[in-house]
């Protein structure tokens, strides 16, 4: 047998000055740059992720908000007084004057705000359709505003859009007939960069239209005594500074505008409502920046709606929620018992986001609204009646006669890749003809679109078809992400509508998004009539707040689609 012997190499000796390791150890080898650059950027990197989740973490845990019990019904609900008004000439006169104010809104010190005619909200205009009407708005503040009338039907140079700027010590005296059924509308500023800002501050109320032919019908049985059983019910979520001031930051985590704590309704904190009548109808209102609400009785009862955005419904329907993304409105009709306390409560809207986004987008919050308090005897109400009149939208649109398909995409701050140029004609529709518009929201984000002028019919969305909250007509539809919201529009003539260079706007409702950018002009024309492509505007047409638009495909416009065509970048 023969035996191998391997010679070890020889050590190599330490540097000077170096400890020397044990005997037969291999000695250590010292790490290049290279290496200890690599080691101090894991480490930052991995101090830098667990900083960022425990920031997420912590925003996680403090972006849910739930008042579900813990609400105290103290003050009494505030109901907005009914506009004064006199008649000149056979027109109806309102006056609304915004200014600045100062209100207790519950927070630890009184609140500066911005009111009409007050310190925060505004009267309530009423009026008949048929009358003539104009309304002198004056302009105290030392900052721009305009006044738009949402859900009026009626030309665009009086819709009170971005076009029609209030300056400082100014006064605007819009004039219209009022052409529409009777309906829940509102008014609110819309001045382009500071609509979030100005609403949020407190420009805002209420206008109801009522109709004689509605009147003279089953629907003469609602609730129809003003502040008694027909009650407004504007919802606003607020946050406020230490020293009162209301705070209208939006969360870096955020992708909508302001989530308040706070719900605040026509303008009060812990709001109750004292009900004499068996029977109150409720007309809500969604008058926040963001927020979507899924109102209903917090003990799971039901009611009855009985009209949406554009007025009431063909007939009531029994539901147990009501959704209303901003800018919508419902009416619903509560039935109470002698003695009872019922809250009405906002549950999780399940806007169909992902976690994270519904989570900061207010899709995980619930929240106490208000509290009726019935009388121990109530006065005898009528049953609510089984049809409400002839304001079926499939029976005044039909989808056969719509002659073109418009596409409408919502992503990020634009609409069609394109961010919001007061200068620009986006699109040119032909008065009179029905038209198919399908809106989808492109991102995991959540959208609503506004349309003004009209109130449309909504045909399916994703391809079901609309529940009972969209089974009327409506001016404003929360558009679910990944999906297509079908619609089905008709500019109809009236007096002045048509008009090549004055346009009207469509848009997010979402208020921080319109600002942003989230919004288009269409003009309306007579058949054959041309429109530009720029009109003149203010500055150019845009402001630094708008971000670079989105989706490729950005143009000049305007659109005016041949009969038969899709439209859509």
């Amino acid at each position: 047998m023969t035996t191998t012997y391997t010679t070890p190499p020889p050590a190599v000796p330490p540097a000077p000055g170096a400890p020397a390791g044990p005997p037969g150890a291999r000695p250590r080898r010292r790490r290049g740059p290279l290496a200890r650059v690599l080691l101090v950027l894991g480490l930052v990197v991995v101090v830098f992720v667990g900083a960022v989740a425990a920031v997420v973490g912590v925003a996680w845990a403090r972006a849910a908000t739930s008042t579900a019990g813990a609400v105290e019904f103290t003050r009494p609900l505030a109901v907005p007084p009914l506009a004064e008004s006199r008649v000149e000439d056979g027109v109806r006169v309102f006056e609304l004057e915004a200014r600045e104010g100062v209100a207790d809104l519950g927070a630890a010190a009184p609140t500066p705000t911005i009111g009409l005619n007050g310190d925060y909200l505004g009267p309530t205009l009423r009026a008949v359709r048929g009358e003539r009407v104009r309304v002198d708005v004056t302009n105290s503040l030392d900052e721009t505003t305009t006044l738009h009338w949402h859900g009026m039907h009626l030309p665009p140079a009086m819709d009170g859009g971005p076009h029609q700027m209030v300056e400082p010590g100014e006064r605007w005296s819009p004039t219209w007939t009022i052409d529409q059924p009777a309906a829940t509308l509102w008014y609110h500023p819309h001045l382009h960069g500071q609509t979030a800002s100005q609403v949020y501050r407190g420009l805002a109320g209420m206008f109801l239209l009522d109709d004689p032919a509605a009147a003279d019908g089953p629907a003469a049985d609602l609730p129809h005594e003003y502040g008694v059983d027909d009650v407004p019910v504007i919802l606003q979520d607020k946050s406020f500074h230490a020293d009162g001031r209301l705070d209208d930051a939006v969360s870096f985590l955020s992708p909508v505008g302001p989530l308040g704590d706070t719900v605040l309704v026509n303008g009060t904190p812990g709001p109750y409502l004292d009900v004499t009548t068996e029977r109150v109808r409720l007309r809500l209102l969604n008058g926040s920046d963001s927020r979507v609400y899924d109102v209903g009785l917090a003990d799971g009862g039901t009611v009855q709606l009985v009209g949406t955005d554009g007025g009431l419904l063909p007939a009531p329907q029994t539901v147990e929620r009501v959704r209303l993304s901003p800018g919508d409105r419902a009416e619903v009709v509560v039935t109470m018992d002698p003695g009872q306390r019922a809250v009405l409560r906002s549950f999780p809207p399940e806007l169909g986001v992902n976690p994270l986004f519904e989570r900061f987008s207010g899709g995980d919050d619930t929240l106490d609204l208000l509290e009726l308090r019935a009388a121990g005897t109530l006065e005898p109400s009528p049953d609510v009646p089984g049809t409400l009149g002839d304001t079926d939208p499939a029976d005044a649109l039909d989808e056969a006669d719509a002659v073109r398909t418009r596409r409408f995409q919502l992503a990020g701050t634009a609409i069609n890749g394109r961010s919001m140029d007061m200068a620009r004609i986006d699109e040119v529709v032909t008065v009179g003809e029905t038209e198919v518009w399908e809106v989808t929201g492109l991102d995991d984000t959540p959208h609503n679109f506004h349309v003004h002028d009209v109130q449309f019919r909504v045909l399916d969305v994703a391809g079901r078809p609309p529940g009972p909250d969209l089974a009327g007509w409506q001016d404003t539809v929360y558009v679910q992400p990944g999906h297509v919201t079908r619609l089905l529009v008709r500019f109809d003539a009236a007096e002045g509508t048509t008009d090549p260079t004055t346009p009207y706007m469509f848009h997010c409702h979402l208020l921080t998004h319109e600002d942003r950018g989230m919004m288009g002009q269409l003009v309306v024309v007579a058949p054959g009539e041309q429109a530009p492509s720029r009109i003149d505007a203010p500055d150019g047409g845009t402001h630094p707040d708008h971000d670079a638009d989105a989706l490729p495909g950005d143009g000049t416009g305007p659109r005016r689609l041949d009969p038969d065509s899709h439209g859509g970048h």
